[in-house]
């Protein structure tokens, strides 16, 4: 197998775990092995370790001493942490790009929104869905990479794959497709308009909105499981 090849599969190994690990198929506290992933995906042990190491620079699992890798628990805290701290850098990458952005910039991101408006109207399947998400992220690390401030893209990057987690709940659990593509296409057309004010509101408004609606449904979601403990224990009684 010659390096590009290496490179792909390394590649493919990646996205399949964390896809894996962002749907929900991997639980958070979940223990992983490098065999049973070398079984599921049909690759050597060395793809497998990369992919695991680099998961783990990501924030999407973590290793454990003697027992290997785990994905890692997206608890309240964690979601408050990384969305004050993603709100923030993405309204300055917003705002930086505004002053560097080309007209030819500005078609990638109407061309990302237009991706997205396809992928809903003609593949409703989970990789579909998945994808749709990830082109939805996109645009965000466009505007990022657009700032013209490679520290703070790779910030911006790091945090938005914490958030990935995050954002397919509130998608699919929530329903939001299309309220996603509504606020990525008003913050794409404030930006092709030039309108800085308005640009950066409504990437900041949109951050928000995700935010708050992820916290509404962890809360039913404890609430839900709160009720039915002391159900259990009042049968018990």
């Amino acid at each position: 197998m010659n390096e590009i090849a290496r490179g792909q599969l390394r590649q493919t190994t990646y996205e399949a775990i964390k896809a894996m690990i962002v749907t929900g198929q991997l639980t958070p506290g979940r223990r992983l092995t490098e065999l049973e992933l070398v079984e599921q995906l049909q690759v050597s042990r060395t793809p497998v370790r990369e992919a695991l190491n680099r998961l783990e620079r990501d924030g999407l699992v973590i290793e454990r001493p003697r027992t290997g890798f785990a994905v890692v628990h997206f608890d309240e805290a964690m979601l408050r942490n990384v969305f004050d701290i993603r709100v923030v850098l993405d309204e300055h990458a917003t705002r930086l790009a505004m002053a560097r952005i080309t007209d030819d910039e500005v078609d990638v991101l109407r061309g990302l929104v237009a991706e997205c408006e396809r992928l809903a109207a003609h593949d409703p399947t989970p990789r579909g869905r998945l994808q749709e998400m990830q082109t939805g992220l996109e645009i965000h690390r466009s505007i990022a990479r657009y700032s013209g401030n490679p520290m703070l893209a790779d910030m911006l990057n790091g945090l938005l794959e914490k958030c990935q987690v995050y954002v397919w709940m509130e998608l699919t659990q929530l329903n939001d497709w299309q309220q996603a593509r509504d606020e990525h296409h008003a913050i794409v057309e404030a930006i092709a308009a030039r309108d800085v004010q308005k640009a950066c509101d409504e990437a900041r408004q949109h951050i928000n909105q995700s935010r708050d609606g992820i916290l509404k449904m962890m809360n039913l979601q404890r609430d839900f499981r709160d009720l039915y403990k002391q159900k259990s224990e009042d049968v018990g009684v």
